[in-house]
């Protein structure tokens, strides 16, 4: 090869070197300008913007929970430069032993490659505006720490905590399956906080700084162009009354149980205590990580949400159901009589019953709870010729239940509800092996067996029968800033019974309270307001009984309808009962009458908690 084409060779490989440089040059300065920003990133600092949690009122405007300041501090650990630490632990306010601690987290973690040396970690979580306010001015001396605002609940009452729920760090779970969490992330772990997260968190926004070789902000990147501004989470209106709820737990103090109250007419609850219960500001912030393990621990349960968690046999309350199914099923009307011998019995089968008038018709029966009517009256439906088989009798039985919502999750909205139990004849086929009849299951008749609600279950069924056959699902949340709560809180529920039977079993239920004939909720009575109830008794194997009472009031245009479960104190006329009542009278008048001061005194200073653990 020729001088002259080697050297047309080389100046051709020079042209192409040129070429490949300055189409490079271009793509790095005017195409992908990433480089550029990696180059900036020793001078920038992305700081993300924590929205505001949507604020929480109560049905009447009150404010119920809001958010204070609280700050991360943060670390970037390839820019911490040597500093004294005694110095850091005195500015941060933490023991110099903890302060250590926290340093080696942080070469654990990079060693497993939790984190990354290059961006920035959480190093110490939530200090207060006040600790904040001592670090901030010495945060300068520490090469590689900022903080980072965020906000913590903050709760106006010590109220409703199985409600609200808690906020908490972000799981695994919560990062692999929404995008929008990062770690570190605080997400709603219960209540509504859960149920309504998404509307609550708001969005994140992000803020880009220029910072000096001290880690001290300069200013704006870009005159702020690229931040975007974060977003607050919608605020949320609840259904409930806060001043009822108050009075409920307190009534409920040295208890345990709950209460369920509901505006039959919209299926809202005004009030949901679970007793014993915990103040909720407990699990907010730093303090969540001391008080929930206690909280765990405590052998009275506090955290369990009594009210949509616990199975509970009925009891009497069932009677109304019962009486509802019978009628329906055309096996019982009102003028239906039974003959009680001190209860019922058949076959060597013996359900007692308390002393009253016999023989006994409908309303009598509900107004003094006798259990050999209703004994009778579901033997009837099972045996009915028209089923065939008493099975067929059962399942026709067990869909009348799951029509006033028993055995199923009611679909409110709290995430964790238990759907209780109600036997069908699969099960006793199962337990009994195909050999049984009526009398087999008798107990059922009567909500004792294997029948299990729940509180807000109960209520319901109040609801549905101060309705006479209907409800709507019950529910906490009123409104939503801007936005509709679900739709399913606006469908009319049927329980299938025809509206006209329900007149005779409301009548019993009003009786049982006036106690013209007989009447087993008469401390119930409130002056001037139509109440209708049932006193139930649940048999507990571990102990006392348990005293409940459903009730709903006026009798006509019905405005609150309740149940209340009293965990081991016996008789629901005498507990759970005139709790039910006073909880009425409170939220229809705004008062107690004089005439029932004395019982309320009596509630207020009544104590099982204590009796149970002597």
């Amino acid at each position: 090869m020729g001088n002259s084409n080697r050297a047309i060779i080389i100046n051709i490989a020079f042209v192409l070197i040129g070429l490949i440089y300055i189409v490079r040059l271009f793509m790095l300065q005017v195409v992908d300008p990433s480089y550029k920003f990696y180059a900036e990133s020793n001078t920038q600092r992305k700081l993300t913007q924590y929205p505001s949690r949507g604020l929480i009122y109560d049905r009447n405007g009150k404010l119920l929970v809001a958010n204070q300041p609280v700050y991360d501090l943060m670390i970037v650990p390839r820019e911490v430069a040597p500093f004294d630490t005694l110095a850091f632990s005195q500015a941060l306010g933490l023991p110099l032993e903890q302060v250590r601690k926290l340093f080696q987290e942080v070469r654990n973690n990079l060693r497993s490659r939790k984190i990354s040396s290059f961006k920035p970690s959480v190093f110490y979580k939530q200090l207060s505006a006040e600790q904040y306010a001592v670090l901030q001015e010495q945060l300068y001396l520490f090469k590689g720490f900022f903080a980072q605002r965020r906000t913590v609940r903050k709760y106006e009452y010590p109220l409703a905590a199985h409600v609200f729920g808690y906020v908490a760090e972000t799981n695994e779970n919560h990062l692999k399956n929404d995008a929008y969490y990062s770690l570190g992330d605080y997400t709603g772990i219960s209540g509504i906080e859960r149920s309504y997260e998404h509307f609550l968190r708001g969005q994140k926004g992000a803020r880009y700084i220029l910072v000096d070789v001290h880690g001290r902000e300069k200013g704006p990147m870009r005159g702020g162009r690229l931040d975007t501004a974060a977003v607050a989470g919608k605020d949320v209106t609840l259904t409930l009354d806060i001043d009822l709820q108050a009075y409920g737990e307190l009534l409920m103090q040295n208890k345990s149980g709950s209460v369920v109250a509901i505006e039959p007419s919209t299926g809202e609850i005004l009030s949901l205590v679970s007793s014993p219960g915990y103040d909720p500001a407990l699990l907010i912030g730093r303090e969540r990580s001391r008080n929930f393990p206690a909280l765990v621990t405590d052998s009275l349960s506090p955290l369990l949400n009594r009210a949509i968690m616990s199975g509970y046999p009925p009891g009497s309350t069932f009677k109304t159901v019962m009486a509802l199914v019978a009628m329906q099923e055309g096996v019982v009307r009102s003028s239906t009589s039974h003959v009680c011998n001190n209860g019922f019995h058949a076959r060597g089968i013996h359900v007692g019953c308390h002393p009253h008038r016999s023989p006994i018709s409908l309303v009598p029966s509900l107004s003094n709870s006798c259990n050999a009517y209703y004994c009778y009256a579901f033997r009837d439906v099972l045996d009915n010729p028209v089923h065939g088989s008493p099975k067929v009798g059962l399942d026709r039985w067990s869909s009348y239940l799951h029509n006033f919502g028993f055995g199923q999750r009611l679909g409110s909205d709290f995430f964790n509800e238990n759907p209780g139990f109600v036997p069908n004849s699969e099960y006793f086929n199962r337990l009994y092996r195909g050999s049984w009849g009526s009398l087999t299951v008798i107990s059922l008749s009567i909500g004792q067996g294997e029948l299990l609600t729940t509180p807000i279950q109960m209520a319901n069924m109040t609801a549905a029968i101060a309705n006479r056959g209907w409800y709507h699902t019950p529910h906490v949340v009123k409104a939503i800033e801007n936005d509709t709560i679900p739709s399913r809180f606006k469908e009319k529920h049927h329980t299938g019974i025809d509206s006209i039977h329900f007149e005779p079993v409301i009548e019993g239920m009003e009786q049982a309270i006036l106690g013209e004939i007989g009447g087993t909720a008469r401390l119930a009575r409130i002056p001037g307001i139509e109440v209708c109830g049932k006193t139930g008794t649940a048999q507990n194997p571990h102990g006392e009984n348990h005293s409940i009472f459903v009730a709903f009031a006026p009798k006509d245009n019905p405005k609150i309808a309740i149940a209340v479960y009293v965990e081991n104190a016996g008789y629901g006329s005498s507990w759970a009962a005139p709790i039910a009542s006073l909880m009425i009278e409170k939220y229809l008048t705004e008062q107690i009458h004089p005439s029932r001061n004395w019982l309320e005194q009596r509630m207020l200073n009544a104590n099982f908690i204590d009796a149970q653990q002597e």
